[in-house]
């Protein structure tokens, strides 16, 4: 399992931002990860296309995983991976037609893949599970931070991995929401994660060590 950076930057020294990634990444990270919300398909809101050029204007080559928890979701793909993104996924019950939304994605030259809340089944895998390149499953329900991790996430994570194991396909799986060293690392460890979250502490200590 490897961690990534979840980007909860307070902006409020925009022009440090692209050095407070590096040093982030420096410290191991592998991808960055955008947690994009529009105040509608989930509550609060944080950024566009815009913060993502900067970190590749600056000169940040780590893989930008992008996070779309919004809705319509076909609109601001071609944004993102004109900005940087590497990888663009997206929530089932955001887009109107799922299949069209991956292939859009694959189209603008990003690898693609599915989000899937505590409460929304994997059977939405049954039809596209070769397009996909990432199945993430959220262990909180999307929105805010600070949820704690929900148990039932762990059976759902076993179920995800037989699912690709079964396939053959090379299919990134990754959880997201309340997951700490503490008291989820065991349990995840037979799951075989490829990214855990490393976030705002891990921010913030690089940015107080520089």
């Amino acid at each position: 399992m490897k961690p990534y950076l979840v980007l909860l930057h307070s902006f409020r020294r925009l022009s440090a931002f692209g050095r407070d990634v590096e040093n982030v990444l420096k410290c191991g990270g592998d991808v960055v990860h955008f947690d994009v919300v529009d105040n509608h398909y989930v509550p609060n809101l944080t950024f566009g296309p815009a913060v993502c050029k900067t970190l590749r204007d600056y000169g940040i080559t780590a893989p930008i995983d992008v996070h779309l928890m919004v809705k319509p979701v076909d609109r601001i793909i071609p944004d993102f991976a004109k900005a940087g993104a590497s990888y663009i996924t997206f929530h089932p019950e955001a887009s109107e037609h799922i299949d069209r939304t991956r292939q859009l994605i694959r189209d603008n030259g990003c690898k693609s893949g599915l989000v899937f809340n505590p409460a929304t089944p994997l059977s939405y895998l049954d039809y596209v599970m070769d397009k996909v390149d990432i199945i993430l499953l959220m262990s909180v329900n999307p929105g805010s931070g600070g949820q704690s991790f929900i148990p039932a996430t762990l059976e759902k994570l076993k179920q995800a991995r037989k699912r690709i194991d079964e396939s053959g396909l090379d299919i990134r799986l990754e959880v997201d929401g309340g997951v700490k060293v503490s008291n989820n690392a065991k349990s995840l460890a037979p799951v075989r994660i490829c990214s855990l979250p490393v976030r705002r502490f891990l921010i913030n200590r690089t940015i107080k060590s520089h």
